[in-house]
């Protein structure tokens, strides 16, 4: 048997942090809208890496689905475009889209903190078509993180 130092037998440590570096972290779900991944990778469609993104695309995602839209999962999403249609005629629309927002937020993610609520309405291009902003600012008590903001444009005829 022989006797051998760990100093010479392999990689130095600047190599080693190298090589860690170079390790791509663990995807933790896909990016919407879906585009291929042609860069660097085994992943084929592109992918998030940080949890705080994730969050905020299934958050888009949610406030952006109407029932019926999600297969198997009838009542996913805030239901929003009915609100839309009848935007004109309805006066308490942003009471009636915050009540559809926190309870598809409570339902589907509860771990998000919903804090404050802005809607713009902009009729400027179009007199015929409505085209409403609603910023949503919330917060994820799990990951200490306040005063995220999406921002979400919705039209109406």
């Amino acid at each position: 048997m022989g006797n051998f130092s760990f100093k010479s037998s392999g990689k130095t440590q600047e190599q080693q942090l190298i090589e860690t570096l170079q390790v791509s972290a663990t995807p933790i779900g896909i990016k919407t809208p879906l585009r291929l991944n042609y860069g660097e990778g085994t992943e084929i469609l592109v992918t998030y890496n940080n949890l705080v993104d994730s969050v905020k695309d299934n958050l888009r995602n949610l406030l952006q689905t109407n029932w019926g839209e999600r297969l198997g999962l009838y009542d996913f999403g805030a239901n929003l475009r009915p609100l839309m249609s009848e935007f004109v005629s309805t006066e308490n629309f942003d009471g009636k889209a915050i009540d559809r927002i926190s309870g598809a937020v409570t339902r589907w993610m509860p771990y998000v903190s919903l804090e404050n609520y802005v809607s713009t309405s902009d009729r400027t291009d179009n007199k015929n078509l409505a085209h409403i902003n609603i910023t949503v600012t919330y917060s994820i008590p799990v990951l200490n993180l306040t005063n995220q903001q999406l921002e979400i444009s919705l039209y109406a005829m």
